[in-house]
């Protein structure tokens, strides 16, 4: 087995793909013990149209704000934001709820036992701006363009892997294989399975409850 032992998992709450990646990455910690630590990156960022506002420049920014709550529970307890990230990513892309609005937001810190005043909290502390910004910053200087992301020892990023079907157990861990494996070679940049028409009505049917909650443009630029 790899001899890994931690990783960082960049993520945007907002992204059905990085929630995807993200079940598998559990179930692969709790089978080898790793030390996953949950960081941040912005899509509305990086997508951003020259000329409109920055996320951190609005009162209320979807996926920005979200993670400026997750940044405020970080501080008090990193397995916070694991609970939380997995609470409101679970609403979003398999309930069809709608995190990103404040109400739905403290609602979800309560469920955790916590108070929801803490959504508050994080959106009047300035610094949690800064937190998140230093999340996304990193990624965006390792060449990351998107999520999920996965940093090894500080400065090895690998997108990926992207996937529909989270595999659990062995299956998991044969994928953290290759996923790892693919460290050996800081040259390899890309290998793609491509989308069929099927491929694309699975994507459709498992997406399908994050597609009818999401009440807001989406902006991709092309990858680099």
């Amino acid at each position: 087995m790899s001899n890994v032992t931690a990783v960082d998992f960049h993520f945007d709450i907002m992204c059905p793909w990085a929630y995807q990646t993200s079940i598998w990455m559990r179930d692969v910690r709790d089978q080898l013990g790793l030390d996953v630590r949950w960081r941040f990156f912005s899509l509305e960022e990086i997508n951003r149209v020259e000329g409109k506002k920055h996320p951190w420049e609005r009162e209320w920014s979807y996926g920005w704000s979200m993670m400026r709550v997750g940044a405020m529970l970080r501080r008090i307890d990193p397995d916070l934001v694991d609970r939380w990230y997995w609470r409101a990513g679970t609403a979003l892309h398999v309930e069809g709820h709608q995190p990103h609005r404040r109400e739905v937001a403290e609602a979800l810190v309560a469920e955790l036992g916590l108070d929801p005043s803490l959504v508050g909290q994080a959106i009047d502390d300035p610094t949690t701006h800064d937190e998140v910004r230093a999340d996304h910053d990193r990624v965006v200087e390792l060449g990351g363009w998107g999520v999920p992301t996965l940093v090894f020892d500080g400065d090895r990023a690998l997108f990926g892997p992207v996937l529909l079907e989270p595999p659990t157990g062995e299956a998991a861990l044969r994928l953290w294989e290759l996923v790892t494996g693919w460290l050996e070679f800081p040259r390899l940049y890309e290998v793609q399975h491509p989308k069929r028409p099927d491929d694309l009505k699975a994507i459709a049917a498992t997406f399908r409850p994050y597609l009818e909650a999401r009440d807001w443009v989406t902006v991709q630029n092309e990858t680099p």
